[in-house]
């Protein structure tokens, strides 16, 4: 099946043809998808072609880092996150509003209403996009980003997951821009237009080439705390044991112990050793 997702960024290279309102189409322009996307998808299309075999989804790769850089409207009760280093997106509305999530050619893609309902526009062509990490799919007929919304409930949790291609890079290849594998490297800024009731904005990005480095620095960090964390469980347990040794009867320091309650007419005096006994006459 040929690879789909280069004829969907053609399109999505020149938006404003497409009528969408100016806002919508700064914000699809300044995406690293019209300017960067669409080269590495051609190559990952050719490399595809040559080897025989269809684009397989790599799944999110550890040497590369999505960060967030602003949230804009800024409006309490609205948080997004990245998942699996470059992977997904993760929306949290808790605003009392209405936040729509526009897709690769400025159509409204995916919503939370302001009751936590999420839903996802079946009519939006990044609903099967975003089903590929390539995007290599066929979009169907019905999906057009003219096309009225046709909305089906997904989640009443307040929150929308998703893969997004603009906040990852769309090839299997090394980007252009890593010149040396050891160091950390902006690969592209990103942004996925939003709206927060009638608030236009977007939620900006970086997408970074991560080094190996890193991650071994990561899991020493992580190993280390994993060892100060059973060290100290180590020395409760050892503690524990010999609090519990202390009190068993015939142990130093253990054996029953004297309790005096006094009063005007209340003595209970500690149990005393046994007295000799008399001596006997025989």
């Amino acid at each position: 099946m040929p690879a789909r997702l280069p004829a969907a960024i053609e399109r999505v290279r020149n938006p404003c043809r497409r009528s969408l309102p100016a806002l919508l189409c700064a914000a699809a322009l300044v995406s690293p998808i019209p300017a960067v996307a669409a080269a590495a998808a051609s190559t990952a299309a050719a490399t595809a072609a040559e080897s025989g075999n269809p684009i397989d989804d790599q799944g999110s790769n550890f040497n590369y880092r999505s960060n967030i850089t602003s949230i804009t409207p800024s409006v309490p009760g609205l948080s997004l996150e990245v998942l699996e280093f470059a992977d997904r997106l993760l929306l949290t509305n808790h605003t009392g509003k209405t936040i729509t999530i526009y897709g690769y050619q400025g159509e409204p893609y995916a919503r939370v209403l302001a009751n936590g309902t999420a839903e996802q526009n079946t009519r939006s062509p990044a609903t099967y996009l975003n089903t590929s990490f390539y995007g290599n799919v066929t979009v169907p007929a019905s999906a057009s980003p003219s096309a009225a919304p046709h909305w089906v409930v997904v989640d009443r949790t307040g929150q929308f997951e998703w893969h997004d291609h603009r906040i990852h890079w769309m090839s299997p290849l090394t980007p252009p821009q890593v010149k040396n594998k050891s160091k950390r490297t902006l690969v592209f800024n990103w942004q996925v237009p939003i709206r927060v009731g009638t608030q236009t904005g977007a939620v900006a990005g970086q997408l970074f080439w991560t080094p190996e480095s890193s991650h071994a620095s990561s899991a020493v960090i992580v190993l280390g705390v994993a060892i100060v964390l059973l060290g100290a469980a180590f020395v409760v347990f050892v503690r524990r044991r010999r609090s519990r040794a202390g009190m068993r009867p015939g142990s130093p320091g253990g054996g029953e112990r004297a309790v005096v309650v006094t009063g005007p007419d209340v003595a209970v005096n500690a149990p005393q050793e046994p007295s000799q006994p008399d001596n006997e006459a025989w």
